[in-house]
């Protein structure tokens, strides 16, 4: 019998100080069995960066949300997709390999890459004459040992306060408090 993913939930209020977005998300994250809460704050840590985008490319009337991840290799982790269907935004975390996110690149308008583990900077390496030509994609590296942190902040039913400034993201449930610095590579 096959595992099933695990259901979150997440009240975030958004509040980009860069975009001058501000706005409340109620989402709902399904946890894959074989991922790890990291990963999946992660994804939800990417929403919030991107947040704002939803206002700027798509005037409020698109879709912002979570994908299939790793159910479905083909689907990003987070997409903003237009009224009309087209994805504005196509978003993976972790280390991906080159091909799918040429094919991303071909299917969105922009494509954004959140790499988090320890192991980032030997996946960079490698990959990044392989990237060089995609000029729709961006890649920024998380602190992994901020990203443990943020870890600790998942849990069932979540109500989040999210604060975007310089590159930065502080992410807060009241009680912990998580400063998720973000370098980019690409």
């Amino acid at each position: 019998m096959a595992l099933k993913s695990t259901i979150f939930k997440a009240q975030v209020a958004v509040a980009d100080i860069d975009h001058g977005y501000y706005a409340d998300h109620a989402l709902t994250l399904a946890r894959h069995p074989s991922e790890t809460d990291e990963r999946m704050m992660v994804r939800l840590a990417a929403l919030a960066l991107n947040a704002w985008q939803l206002q700027a490319l798509c005037h409020g009337d698109g879709t912002l949300a979570f994908g299939a991840g790793l159910s479905d290799p083909d689907d990003p982790d987070v997409s903003l997709t237009d009224f009309t269907g087209r994805k504005r935004l196509w978003i993976e975390v972790g280390q991906p390999e080159d091909k799918p996110l040429v094919k991303a690149c071909q299917k969105a308008d922009a494509v954004v890459v959140y790499a988090f583990a320890p192991a980032a900077e030997v996946w960079w390496r490698g990959i990044e004459g392989k990237l060089a030509r995609l000029d729709r994609l961006q890649v920024w590296r998380l602190d992994a040992l901020a990203v443990r942190a943020l870890g600790a902040l998942a849990q069932r039913s979540m109500q989040l306060q999210a604060t975007v400034q310089e590159d930065a993201l502080a992410l807060s449930d009241g009680a912990h408090h998580v400063e998720l610095a973000l370098t980019r590579w690409k």
